[in-house]
């Protein structure tokens, strides 16, 4: 059987990664060597480098339960083992949402695991992974696959707990139980997850080129962890939603739809993919094949419009039987899944996305410098040229001429002086308008914002009062944003006017300034707006303990909201500093380079010697400047590099031992 097309793309991605970062690390190399980096470009550099050193491709599972979600991760990237590497079987299986990836930090396969009681705390997931200490380890044994099997096993282990834990900890609502109106009472105990959320390191050779898998417990859960849906969803490269060929889309699955995955993946529909598993169930010996087909089309067809999809974006198949297919190098079986339909798209077009992401990335922060560098280069070498091409016109001419243009140059040398001083006042009104922006960003001025809403909302003897302190914080938040832009857009208009005058009034090369913009971080508020929106609506949170609702709020919403203009702060920071960088280089390489063709030009009326000894060091530095431009430029087509060609090769599936092993 051969190698998987995902796995396949998957290596090469990595091997294109690998040769970005060696292309990024020789442009640091060479701007080290003529000592053109600011500490601003260092760090840029450094971050777009730790970027690509820690990029994952993350694929998220959703489904309501018994979908069959566990079974189709096992069967798209674990079949190797021969068995089932996470627990798949009959009825809930995954009760926590867990991650599964490679740590090339530690050597030690583990699992990690979250205790539910960490929802006490006034901290998100993010927050509490790099803190070790609230965190149960257990290390994974990967030459012992019954006891990587036993340890998988924790993420499905519940446990009865009072009701009143049960409403401390936010999991139990009236309006959620089912089986309250039958019972006629509320419950005296309720059943719960063991862990809030799991977090897997395993040496499997997609996950150690980048692969990360999100899997995602039912309904209740994703309402119960908005952080899922805040952050964890939004930042995965494919959701991949489940249905079940035999019941189509049902009511819980709809809601969980509506809710909790299309709302959080508007801007990027076509790595959201529908999978109608479970096809098997609709084959029928008794049927022609022909009616088979016919019916699985007919559930497509019909998901497809319930959901409001494209019908290509919906996969039927089965995950069983494609993973019994691959165990059993049955191809005939795997065929009949349809599995690899959907492996197929993974490889051809979720990847692919993903490496435009990464280039387009790239290109805004390492691609805007190597372009600055590349025009400076530019610059210099037909500036060079022009002084040869002057010096030589010189020879055989009196002095008279050269003394004329040692006059002229004097007069240009005073104007641009003049203009350099014009420069420094723009440069103090974009620190006055800079100051300006970052006060309307800054931290105090939010943090201020989130005190009063706690006060409010904890204050607040209504339901409706404490809602109305959430729709005040995000009409807040928006009126800071709104004060940045203004800000924002004066300061880009300074900053053009500026790089304008130089490039029209002393024919320098034009240069585009780095531009920042707010519009993906008001597109992200937005959708926060809309996340908070739903979760003020809810019955749930009408229903909930005023407090509890208070904790969420802030832990989910208010949280991300703050690490967002966070963000937003340092970016826009980062940016002041950088803006005028390439101007000011510009003006000071140009003011060298008058000031040593008045030299040159005194020198020549003293001894004529000097133009043939100047002529010579022209020629020098028009040589290097070449060799220069020529290395930059195959670098910046390196960064350009298309994804190399799939790497063909055979695999054969063997016992988990031995795979393992080679995984190490």
């Amino acid at each position: 059987m051969t190698q998987d097309k995902l796995d396949q793309r998957l290596q090469s991605y990595s091997g294109w990664r690998d040769q970005l970062i060696a292309t990024i690390q020789q442009f640091q190399d060479w701007l080290e060597e003529r000592q053109l980096t600011s500490p601003e470009q260092e760090l840029r550099i450094f971050e777009a480098v730790e970027a690509l050193r820690k990029d994952r491709l993350t694929i998220a599972f959703v489904a309501e339960f018994s979908r069959g979600k566990t079974e189709l991760i096992n069967a798209l990237f674990f079949a190797r083992y021969g068995q089932r590497l996470l627990p798949s079987e009959a009825g809930r299986t995954t009760m926590c949402p867990t991650e599964l990836f490679y740590d090339v930090n530690d050597d030690k396969p583990y699992i990690r695991l979250l205790p539910i009681e960490s929802r006490l705390r006034d901290s998100s997931i993010s927050d509490l992974k790099n803190d070790p200490v609230h965190w149960s380890r257990i290390d994974l044994h990967i030459h012992n696959p019954d006891q990587v099997a036993e340890a998988m096993r924790e993420v499905v282990k519940t446990k009865q707990v009072p009701l009143a834990r049960a409403r401390d900890l936010g999991l139990y609502h009236e309006a959620s139980d089912p089986g309250l109106s039958a019972r006629g009472k509320l419950p005296d105990r309720v059943e719960i997850p063991y862990w809030r959320h799991a977090m897997i390191s395993f040496p499997h050779p997609l996950l150690k080129r980048g692969l990360v898998v999100l899997d995602t417990p039912g309904l209740n859960a994703l309402g119960n962890e908005p952080e899922l849906t805040l952050s964890m969803l939004p930042a995965a490269q494919a959701v991949l939603f489940l249905l079940g060929a035999d019941t189509g889309v049902t009511h819980s699955d709809l809601e969980m739809w509506q809710h909790h995955v299309r709302a959080v993946r508007d801007q990027d529909q076509k790595n959201l993919l529908v999978v109608l598993n479970k096809i098997d169930t609709l084959w029928d010996e008794l049927k022609h094949p022909d009616a088979v087909t016919s019916s699985i089309e007919s559930q497509r067809q019909s998901s497809a419009t319930q959901l409001q999809v494209p019908p290509e974006q919906v996969f039927p198949l089965s995950a069983q039987k494609g993973l019994l297919g691959k165990i059993r190098e049955d191809d005939a079986l795997l065929n009949a899944s349809r599995l690899p339909e959907l492996e197929q798209f993974l490889a051809e077009t979720v990847l692919p996305n993903r490496q435009q992401i990464v280039r387009d990335n790239l290109l805004s922060q390492i691609g805007g410098l190597m372009d600055e560098n590349i025009n400076r280069i530019i610059a210099r070498n037909n500036e060079i040229t022009g002084q040869a091409t002057e010096l030589r016109s010189l020879r055989g001419k009196n002095s008279d001429v050269i003394m004329h243009l040692m006059a002229r140059s004097r007069e240009e040398q005073t104007a641009y002086l003049r203009n350099v001083e014009s420069f420094q006042n723009s440069r103090r009104l974009l620190q006055n308008q800079a100051r300006n922006m970052l006060s309307a960003l800054s931290m105090e001025t939010l943090d201020q914002l989130i005190n009063r809403t706690r006060e409010d909302m904890t204050g607040a003897w209504t339901t409706s009062g404490m809602k109305r302190g959430m729709e005040t914080f995000f009409n807040g938040v928006r009126d800071i944003m709104e004060q940045v832009d203004t800000h924002s857009e004066q300061t880009r208009m300074l900053i053009r006017a500026t790089y304008r005058k130089f490039h029209e009034e002393h024919n320098l090369p034009q240069l585009t300034p780095k531009q920042f913009s707010t519009a993906g971080i008001s597109a992200e508020l937005e959708r926060l707006c809309e996340e908070a929106e739903t979760f003020r609506r809810s019955p749930v949170t009408t229903m909930t303990e005023q407090s509890v609702v208070i904790k969420k709020f802030f832990i989910s919403l208010v949280s991300h909201t703050r690490s967002l203009l966070f963000k937003a702060n340092q970016d826009a920071n980062i940016w002041l500093k950088e803006v005028m960088n390439p101007l000011v280089r510009q003006i000071r390489g140009h003011k060298a380079s008058m000031e040593k063709r008045l030299e040159t030009l005194r020198r020549i009326s003293e001894s004529r010697d000097t133009l043939e000894t100047r002529l010579k060091e022209l020629d020098a530095n028009l040589s290097d400047t070449r060799a220069q431009l020529t290395q930059l430029r195959q670098l910046y087509s390196n960064l350009h590099a298309p994804l190399p060609a799939e790497l063909q090769q055979i695999t054969k599936p063997g016992d988990p031992a031995r795979i393992a092993e080679e995984a190490i």
